[in-house]
């Protein structure tokens, strides 16, 4: 695959401070040398310092990695997933096909219900 910088900085200018701040912490290591360097460039040029990116990174040393240890990526979003779980696959977003397992970044990780209290115990 030939590397094309004036794609990779389009898109680096087009993507949110979050994204290239996960792209150049969480997903470098699969990522073209070149391709870092734009990403980096265009974080400066946004006003982010390495002591930000460095924090960034801090944030996400938890997510969770395959085998050969690359970060998984959410089901829902491009964000470094923290958490899985099985859900019911649905076609079309509407009707339940299948379970399998889903993966959540900290925004789109379920919420844990809390059992409801024992109406025949006082708290």
């Amino acid at each position: 695959m030939d590397f094309d910088s004036t794609k990779i900085l389009a898109n680096a200018r087009a993507a949110a401070t979050d994204d290239l701040l996960d792209r150049v912490t969480v997903y470098r290591a699969g990522m073209e040398p070149e391709a870092v360097d734009i990403i980096e460039m265009e974080l400066r040029r946004r006003g982010v310092t390495d002591e930000d990116i460095a924090a960034h990174g801090e944030q996400h040393h938890d997510c969770m990695r395959d085998q050969d240890g690359n970060p998984l990526m959410c089901s829902w979003c491009r964000k470094p997933a923290v958490a899985e779980g099985w859900g019911l696959h649905r076609i079309w977003g509407l009707v339940p096909a299948f379970p399998r397992l889903f993966r959540y970044c900290a925004e789109h990780r379920p919420v844990e219900h809390l059992p409801e209290p024992d109406e025949d115990h006082d708290p």
